[in-house]
Formats: structure tokens, C-alpha cells, sequence
């Protein structure tokens, strides 16, 4: 597999296209047919890039799940949108990535992986607020998925995240302990071909500065004691975490969902609320903690191998307007010192940053993608882009003023610490991004094997239609 086909398997793999189950009829011949209700017209597009008009019927089964022909051509109008190349979202190529996920969501099932409910509700939620802000008006949303009503669009919603949330669990169960070793990556980049060396985009590494305001001791103590007093609530009182959560968590991303997250040590949380999630037993409660973002209490609700279900209530200190104005006002001063050489930016984030994550390392941010120090322009978090993709090498940013998902306020002092055109891969310069992608490739190729493995005891069918295809695993094998 060359590294272009590497790049365009990975996002074709985790393209989210996931259809409700129906019902299945299947012939005297053992082949598929479309369902007893009305039939639907829906238009394929075909191996030469034609599109042609057919009926809706069902394409495969695998294990509980099925595949109608609307489903596939979605999911071949989404790889489309994603850029990936026509050879790749033929109808064979797509329905064997759509049969794999079917899979992966039917064993989970198997092996009884559990998805909270309460995650699954808020996802469906967001998503319908989402689509009705875009579109202006949710009869339409309606009309597009071809329901009767806002129950029916939540339910099938609803049926649509589950598979893909169960689907993704049993995907980490396979490849989350994996991992590539120096060696194994020099392999790997040593086997590509030149003229499949990939090529990187222009780069930046940046580094900042961030004042954040000071707030009182007694405002502290003040939601310190308040949180302490909802555990107490629920560890001698019976009262509802759930509850607590959704009426006073401050953490807008959970609140809806009574402060759930699902975590695995690779996640990208913060290192205090990893610490928490991890040091607990089943229904433990921890006691007040302090992150970047807040104070938490956190409550571990299940424990599943390396996945661990938690709930936490976040509340933050009230931050005066005249803390605001100060911090504000230390930010503006450091920037005159650094335009006026009075303060090297590195010595001056190590000492006036109130950052840890970066304070120590001089301000220099790590993407959290490769964990390297470089961003590619085209692949950049949108507002961290639109503060500093104007400054040249060496350049500091004016003083910008940041709120969180939190509603926090700060402010930040970027510097471009170094340009990188668009190049060649270098395996030195460019180790971490090789790496990821040597990863990625290994993890593929066990997926591929669990694949292989899972379908010799897996009931799949085919309609006749796709049985010419040449799939990489062994679909077509006839099952008991």
C-alpha cells in the first residue's frame, strides 16, 4: 500500500455513515431483496463516474446490521465531499468499508460493550441544534431524512450514533494498545517510494504567552466548599450526581449529559482529570480538584478494560471586572517590553505565563495531532489560524483576548518561532508525522486480520449484484 492509498483508507475508514436497521427479506435463493415498503427511487453513481436511477433495496447484511442502497450511495456522496480519489468510493470499495463497520458495531454488541445512553442522547441533541442553526428550520431536517416527525428524527438519530459510538468502541478495543517503534517507523519510511514520499505543507511553530486574571482566595473557598457539600450530598445522602451535574455543572460540552466522558488514557484531557479518572474504583467520588479550566469533583461510573465512563461537575471561581482590567493591563506591559528587547519571549512565558502546560517550555505549543511543535497552515485549529498565520518568523502578535468553552477569559501574546515551507518529508525533521502515519498503517493491518477473523463466524449476505466485486478480506465466503 503506497502512502497516498494509506491517507485516503484512513479518512474513508472513519467516515461516520452508519443506517438504521430495517427489515431484511431474502429470497428462496438465499439472496437479498428490498423490504415489503414502498419502493424508493435513489441514484447510484456508478463505476464510470455515470449516475444512474435504481430502487431502493438492500445491499448486504453483517451479523444484525444492514446495508440498503441509499445508504451506500450517502456514504459515497460523503467520500466525495472528503476529497477522496474516485477509485477509491467505487460502490464495492465503500461497501466493504460499510461492511466492516457493521461489523465492528455488531461485535460490540457480542462481546457487551456498553454505551452510556445519556452520551448518545446529548450527541443526537447536539446534532439536530446543529443541522436546524445551519439549515434554518427543522421540518426540513425532517424532510431530508425522510421521517413524519421530530420523534421519529431523534429516534432514528439516535439508532444512527449508537452504531457509530459502538462501532468506534470495539474499533479501539482492536488498535488503542498499539503502538510503532523507532525502528519499525524507519522501516516504514524507508519503504515508500520516492515518489510517494508525502509532502507537508507550509508549517509554523508558535509559542504564547497567557495572562489569565487572578481571582480572590475567598472565591475559591467559596466553590471549593460548595462542591464538597455535593459530594457530601451523594455519598451519605443518596442525592443524584446525574442530577447535580445537569442543573450545575458549568462545563457546557457534559451539563446535557449529566457530566459524562468516556476517556482512555491516550485522550487528550488534562492531566489533572486524567489523574482523577484513572486513581478511582467504580462509584468513587474524588474530591475538589483544580484544572485549567476550574474546579471539578469527579465520579467514576464504569470501568471497561482501557475505557473508563465518568461523570464531573465543574465550577469556577466568579472573576471580578477589575481582574479582567489587570490582567489585561499585565499583558499589554509584557508586550511593550518584548517589542522594545526588554524581555526575551521564552524567559518571559516562563515567567509571567500562566499556562503550565506551556510556561516551561518557553511558550511553545505541541500539536496534540503528532505531538510535534508544528502546525500545517491547511490543517490548523481555525482560531489559533487567524491569529498568527499573518506573522512572519520571529514576529509577536498583538495582545488577544481569549474565552474558553468555559466562558474563562485570558489573554494571549502569540510569536512565530519558526516558518516551515512546504516540503518533502525529512524523515529527522519530520519523525513525528512519519510516525502517525506508520501507526496508522499498523493499525490498519490489524484491522484487516480482526476482519478476517470475525467474519468466518459472522452471518453476511450479499445481493447478487456486488458478488462480482474483489474485496480485500474474504466477504463472499459462505457462512454457518
Amino acid at each position: 500500500m503506497n502512502i497516498k492509498s494509506l491517507i485516503n483508507l484512513v479518512t474513508l475508514i472513519f467516515l461516520a455513515c452508519f443506517s438504521l436497521n430495517a427489515q431484511v427479506i431474502i429470497d428462496d435463493d438465499d439472496n437479498l431483496i428490498k423490504g415489503e415498503e414502498e419502493e424508493r427511487k435513489v441514484f447510484d453513481i456508478a463505476e464510470d463516474g455515470k449516475v444512474r436511477q435504481k430502487i431502493d433495496g438492500v445491499a448486504a447484511v453483517v451479523g444484525d446490521y444492514l446495508i440498503t442502497e441509499s445508504d451506500l450511495m450517502k456514504f459515497q456522496l460523503d467520500a466525495k465531499e472528503q476529497g477522496i480519489p474516485a477509485s477509491e468510493r467505487t460502490s464495492c470499495r465503500i461497501l466493504e468499508r460499510m461492511m466492516e463497520n457493521k461489523l465492528f458495531a455488531h461485535h460490540a454488541v457480542q462481546d457487551s460493550l456498553e454505551v452510556p445512553e445519556e452520551r448518545v442522547m446529548a450527541e443526537t441533541e447536539q446534532q439536530i441544534s446543529q443541522m436546524v442553526e445551519q439549515v434554518g428550520s427543522l421540518d426540513k431536517i425532517i424532510e431530508f431524512y425522510g421521517q413524519s416527525s421530530e420523534d421519529d428524527l431523534k429516534t432514528k438519530l439516535y439508532e444512527i450514533n449508537l452504531e457509530r459510538n459502538l462501532a468506534q468502541m470495539m474499533k479501539s478495543e482492536v488498535v488503542d494498545d498499539l503502538e510503532v517503534t523507532p525502528e519499525e517507523t524507519r522501516k516504514f519510511f524507508k519503504s515508500i517510494p520516492d515518489e510517494d514520499v508525502p509532502i507537508f505543507g507550509d508549517e509554523l511553530e508558535v509559542a504564547q504567552i497567557v495572562i489569565q486574571p487572578k481571582v480572590p482566595q475567598e472565591q475559591i473557598d467559596k466553590v471549593v466548599d460548595r462542591l464538597n457539600e455535593m459530594r457530601k450530598d451523594v455519598l451519605e445522602n443518596g442525592a443524584s450526581f446525574v442530577t447535580k451535574a445537569t442543573f450545575y455543572s458549568e462545563d457546557k460540552a457534559s451539563r446535557s449529559s449529566g457530566g459524562l466522558y468516556t476517556l482512555t488514557r491516550r485522550d487528550s484531557f488534562v492531566k489533572e482529570f486524567k489523574d482523577a479518572a484513572f486513581s478511582l474504583n467504580e462509584g468513587e467520588i474524588s474530591k475538589p480538584f483544580e484544572s485549567e479550566f476550574g474546579w471539578h469533583i469527579l465520579m467514576v461510573e464504569k470501568i471497561r478494560g482501557q475505557q473508563v465512563d465518568v461523570r464531573h461537575i465543574l465550577l469556577y471561581p466568579e472573576v471580578t471586572q477589575e481582574a479582567v482590567s489587570e490582567a489585561e493591563k499585565k499583558a499589554d506591559k509584557i508586550k511593550k517590553m518584548l517589542e522594545e528587547d526588554e524581555l526575551d519571549f521564552k524567559d518571559a512565558a516562563k515567567e509571567f505565563s500562566d499556562e503550565p502546560e506551556t510556561r516551561e517550555s518557553g511558550g511553545q505549543l505541541i500539536n496534540s495531532a503528532d505531538g510535534s511543535k508544528r502546525f500545517e497552515l491547511a490543517k490548523m485549529d481555525t482560531e489559533l489560524y487567524t491569529r498568527v498565520y499573518k506573522l512572519r518568523e520571529g514576529e509577536i502578535s498583538r495582545v488577544v483576548r481569549d474565552e474558553d468553552r468555559t466562558g474563562k477569559t485570558s489573554f494571549k501574546i502569540y510569536k512565530v518561532t519558526k516558518k516551515i515551507p512546504e516540503h518533502k518529508a525529512n524523515f529527522s525533521d519530520d519523525y513525528p508525522k512519519i510516525k502517525e502515519l506508520a501507526l496508522r498503517q499498523k493499525q490498519l493491518k490489524e484491522v484487516k486480520k480482526w476482519v478476517i477473523n470475525k467474519s468466518k463466524d459472522t452471518y453476511i449476505k450479499f445481493n447478487s449484484e456486488y458478488k462480482a466485486c474483489e474485496f480485500a478480506s474474504d466477504w463472499m465466503k459462505e457462512k454457518i
